[in-house]
């Protein structure tokens, strides 16, 4: 069966009109960060970083090429922790939320 829409479209058309899931992505992604899947986090940012603010704008904000971003956001990119805290920064400001860290027993 085929899909009838375009995933990234419908993320994107998501994050715009549920503040409740642009904000569960941007934690999603924190959380996979820290847990060791870097690549899936980084994915996910590209995604929410594509429905939020937009390459260029956050070009702008960090000071960083749009084309460095897009390789750094991408399933292989190896952003630096410096680039990773600033690009969490533009979105977590886009979307006026804080992100807090919390250990969990397993």
């Amino acid at each position: 069966m085929a899909l009838t829409r375009n995933f990234k479209e419908t993320v994107i058309q998501r994050v715009q009109s549920d503040t409740s899931f642009a904000q569960a992505l941007l934690d999603e992604a924190a959380t996979l960060f820290l847990n060791g899947e870097p690549e899936t986090a980084r994915l996910i940012l590209r995604d929410l970083v594509n429905a939020t603010i937009g390459f260029e704008q956050l070009a702008t904000l960090t000071a960083k090429p749009s084309k460095s971003l897009h390789r750094m956001l991408s399933s292989t990119g190896n952003p630096s922790m410096d680039n990773l805290a600033a690009i969490f920064q533009a979105v977590r400001q886009r979307l006026q939320v804080s992100l807090q860290a919390h250990s969990v027993a397993v």
